[in-house]
């Protein structure tokens, strides 16, 4: 009887255990599946111009292999990470062949840190700085699922292969609709180069850098290595005013709301001295819309003075339109410093879209918003840092030469007419 008992209580703990393995429990059947990590490609330019020694007594090169070694240290673990040269492999005079020269050195995936430093080991500047074709190319090794993408594109010159524009191959990037930012850091202070960097950066979201440094083109990668392990910010639905003083406050972060054809929509940020506001903004054109359209975003005070403006045209060939501003606030000193008081800036998105006459204006377009306030650069190169506020300097010193000029027009004068009445 006894080992009957047994015998019934052993079947029925494995006929239990059988069950639990072939039919799995509904609260795991329900577990929701494993996010993507998220995926982030260097873009390192080894033209031939990289040789120049002008990074802390060593080549442009050595500074960019140095930077690299320390970030592949410092890569999240989460982060899936992969490297791409441009320039890297042809020597040649051949236009056709140099502007080819574009290809994977370390594919994205899970880092192997000996095998990716190792590949950063064997580069040696090369030849052509075809900048549009490596961003079209990082873009295919990103593509694909719902990871947040990241390209770090690093350069000391501008692109030598127009006219495929890379300001343009970064907007039909951003149209594609797979958010994929573009960050970039330009290692020579040229105001070309600036521009076209800060061109490619906009397009997407992203950021522009100038560093001059080893050590700051090392922290701004891993800077940007670890910005693309955040979680992927949902975006908060808002509504911008008619007016800046009727406007919401908005914090860093993203933001969507909805703009008809000619619309003007005012949001308000604070930022503090000592801080850049980085914005951005998208408008996506979801019907049907006439060729030649564009969009506006100002950053202006309380009071009306405009601090700074960018702009962007279209016409025709996208269904997004992007552009972006930074303001860098100076920092203040003496007795205001501990407790330094924000300043509001009033941004302005405005669009010039128009439609047939058959089109609904409404409800208006999509609009995303951008926010981000980081520590403003020592010498910050944009032009908001120059401030329309120091006007006053520029204002002050030509009274002062007027003066001064005026005095010494006066005083020859005096002595042309005494020479004049001796004589």
């Amino acid at each position: 009887m006894i080992t009957r008992k047994r015998l019934s209580t052993g079947a029925c703990a494995l006929l239990a255990v059988l069950a639990v393995g072939l039919f799995p429990s509904g609260a795991a059947a329900d577990e929701p599946a494993a996010k993507e990590p998220p995926k982030v490609e260097l873009v390192l330019d080894v033209s031939g111009s990289m040789r120049a020694r002008d990074i802390d007594g060593q080549s442009r090169m050595a500074a960019a292999k140095q930077a690299f070694h320390e970030v592949l240290d410092a890569v999240p673990e989460e982060v899936e990470l992969g490297i791409r040269t441009l320039g890297a492999d042809y020597p040649g005079d051949d236009r056709e062949k140099g502007c080819k020269d574009t290809r994977q050195l370390y594919p994205v995936g899970p880092l192997d840190r000996t095998e990716a430093k190792t590949a950063v080991a064997t580069l040696a500047p090369t030849g052509w700085t075809p900048i549009g074709p490596a961003l079209l190319g990082a873009a295919e090794d990103l593509k694909g699922g719902d990871a947040t993408r990241r390209i770090v594109l690093i350069t000391d010159g501008e692109d030598t292969c127009a006219p495929l524009d890379p300001c343009e191959v970064a907007r039909d990037i951003a149209a594609r609709g797979i958010h994929l930012t573009i960050d970039t850091l330009g290692l020579v202070p040229n105001a070309k180069i600036r521009q076209q960097l800060t061109c490619i950066a906009e397009a997407t979201g992203g950021t522009y850098t100038s560093v001059r440094h080893t050590d700051e083109l090392s922290k701004r990668v891993r800077q940007l290595v670890d910005r693309a392990a955040d979680p992927v910010v949902t975006p908060v639905a808002t509504q911008g005013a008619e007016r800046c003083v009727d406007a919401p406050v908005l914090r860093p972060g993203l933001y969507t709301d909805r703009e008809t054809f000619g619309q003007h929509r005012w949001y308000r940020v604070d930022v503090l001295p000592g801080q850049e506001l980085r914005a951005a903004v998208s408008v996506s054109a979801d019907r049907a819309v006439n060729d030649d359209y564009g969009v506006l975003m100002r950053a202006v005070t309380l009071r009306g003075r405009e601090i700074v403006r960018r702009s962007e045209a279209g016409d025709g060939r996208t269904d997004v339109i992007s552009t972006g501003l930074r303001y860098p606030k100076e920092p203040v000193d003496g007795v205001d410093a501990d407790k330094p008081a924000a300043e509001t800036v009033c941004l302005q998105v405005s669009n010039s879209f128009s439609a047939p006459p058959s089109v609904k204006t409404t409800p208006g377009m999509p609009i995303e918003l951008s926010l981000d306030i980081v520590d403003a650069p020592d010498e910050a190169s944009d032009v908001a840092a120059f401030g329309l506020g120091r006007g006053w300097w520029l204002l002050g010193a030509l009274v002062l030469a007027g003066f001064v000029g005026g005095l010494l027009w006066g005083w020859v004068s005096r002595w042309r007419v005494a020479v004049w009445r001796t004589h």
